[in-house]
């Protein structure tokens, strides 16, 4: 994957996000949060979308700056999490990534992302769809770029379309209890069309 292709990946996401704004967010209001996810990832994939960088490791740093200063909430802080952990493992001046090396770039986001938030998949967040997804990348890398980003994107959209029969246990559906099942997960559901970007 060339750094344009990864910055155009983030291009159809703020697309693709856009178009979906008020799902999200009457997915969000359906499952016990406030209703707002569809304008907070909209915010962050066009932030994401804005960021610029020579290589992968410049980039990636700018994206988590955007996050930061264009974005509020805990949809840019989770992202921004994760997007660290990303930044950290790749090699200054690199503009240009293997399937195996994107896989282990995205793998150390998602451990990152871990010291933030004890989620896991089964407690209907976005995790449920962006676990499924990198573990996806590492067991399908061997296969190249395209076959790697269209397990990725199947697991996710699986993972998230799971979350519809799973109990919130964080945020604020969590206090919905059983009444949180029924609606898929927001924030999965908007990961999993981001991951569909990357397999486009």
């Amino acid at each position: 994957m060339t750094l344009q292709q990864f910055k155009d990946a983030w291009g159809r996401a703020a697309v693709k996000t856009a178009a979906r704004e008020s799902d999200y967010s009457a997915l969000d209001a359906a499952a016990g949060g406030d209703g707002d996810h569809g304008e907070a990832i909209v915010s962050a994939t066009r932030a994401l979308a804005a960021a610029e960088g020579t290589d992968f490791k410049s980039l990636i740093s700018d994206m988590v700056a955007h996050l930061e200063s264009d974005v509020s909430g805990s949809t840019s802080s989770l992202y921004g999490t994760l997007f660290e952990g990303m930044a950290d493992a790749v090699d200054a001046g690199k503009t240009e990534l293997s399937a195996e090396e994107i896989a282990d770039m995205f793998a150390a986001g998602l451990e990152e992302l871990g010291f933030a938030t004890k989620a896991k998949v089964g407690d209907k967040t976005f995790m449920d769809a962006l676990i499924p997804a990198v573990e996806a990348l590492k067991s399908h890398a061997s296969e190249g770029e395209q076959a790697m980003f269209a397990a990725a994107a199947a697991a996710a959209k699986a993972g998230s379309e799971a979350t519809a029969q799973m109990q919130a246990r964080f945020g604020r559906a969590k206090n919905l209890g059983e009444r949180s099942i029924g609606p898929v997960d927001a924030g999965s559901a908007s990961n999993a069309d981001i991951w569909s970007c990357f397999a486009s």
